[in-house]
């Protein structure tokens, strides 16, 4: 593999996001209280798994109890499975560096969150998804329910540890293969899709696929000017979370970020904006921290972007006054 195929997965698996992390007030029973801990969490990690750089960090300061980690952003309990990049992305329209977040030890919300064990609840949730993945790309979760007991250990490590390269060794036994597409190399060379599995255990290339997307919508209840003016979320409920295939038919047709997204919203696209690239009822489309072109190819975005879970993740911002997704 060329090293220049692969580098931007690479930027996806070396991503981090800078975090500011606050011990809640009601946990605080020293004075003066503890400042906050300063942390690089991976994009692709999951924020319990912080918890063996935070709990020394803040414990002297923790009052007698069991501990159950789990954090808030402006008082929105904040979902534990979802990737630390990908709530980043959802919850924050303008960027906030570092991101300020509240963690607890204290009064887990099982109201609003499931339960979390601990790392086992967020690998066995990991390990889920990567069987919804291979459902909906071979219409059989086989492969990965197959997978050896060392393979399985080592792949939840290669995701923990962000070691690329052992993902790709592992996750190549998987055959979930990789997405083929003819228009982006002759549109541009530079954007061919990364092999990225070991060459001499290659999966068969995919010329039409189904593509697990998980498509998180977020209503902002008002229009807005520019990012920074973007309400922050007081509730899970003005977020839908639309997990649905995109089915990458070709025909000779070039399909793009644009096709996908509105195959999944169809209701928010009419024909007098085809021209724009984007309805304006969409005000933001972001994956992996960026804001992509709708123009561009995207079997180029599902192999580059993907989160380890092989599903791409996608946040989009939208205009209320228009039905939401379901």
């Amino acid at each position: 593999m060329q090293g220049g195929e692969k580098e931007a997965q690479r930027y996806v698996w070396d991503g981090a996001i800078p975090l500011q992390v606050h011990l809640h007030d009601s946990e605080v029973t020293t004075l003066p209280p503890p400042p906050p801990a300063l942390i690089l969490a991976p994009r692709i990690g999951y924020l319990p798994l912080l918890s063996s750089q935070l709990k020394p960090f803040f414990s002297g300061a923790l009052p007698p109890g069991v501990d159950t980690i789990w954090f808030d952003y402006k008082g929105l309990p904040l979902k534990w499975y979802i990737s630390t990049g990908v709530l980043f992305d959802l919850l924050c329209a303008e960027p906030e560096r570092p991101w300020n977040l509240t963690v607890h030890f204290r009064g887990y919300p099982g109201n609003i969150l499931i339960p979390c064990d601990g790392e086992d609840s967020v690998k066995w949730s990991y390990i889920n998804s990567l069987k919804e993945a291979a459902y909906i790309i071979h219409g059989s979760s086989k492969n990965v329910m197959n997978m050896s007991q060392p393979d399985q250990v080592e792949l939840w490590r290669s995701v923990m540890n962000g070691k690329l390269e052992t993902y790709n060794r592992i996750s190549s036994k998987l055959k979930l293969g990789i997405i083929e597409d003819d228009f982006s190399d002759k549109v541009n060379p530079s954007l061919k899709a990364p092999h990225t599995v070991n060459e001499t255990e290659a999966t068969t290339t995919l010329k039409t696929s189904r593509i697990p997307v998980r498509l998180y919508l977020c209503n902002t209840n008002q229009d807005f000017e520019n990012l920074e003016t973007v309400p922050p979320f007081e509730t899970w409920d003005q977020i839908s979370y639309i997990n649905r295939p995109v089915e990458l038919n070709k025909e000779g047709k070039y399909f793009t970020l644009y096709d996908a997204i509105k195959s999944i919203l169809p209701e928010f696209f009419h024909p007098a904006a085809e021209e724009e690239g984007k309805d304006g009822v969409i005000k933001l489309v972001r994956i992996q921290g960026i804001e992509p072109k709708m123009e561009i190819p995207f079997s180029w975005v599902v192999n580059n972007l993907m989160n380890p879970d092989y599903f791409l993740h996608i946040c989009v911002y939208i205009n209320a006054g228009r039905p939401m997704g379901t």
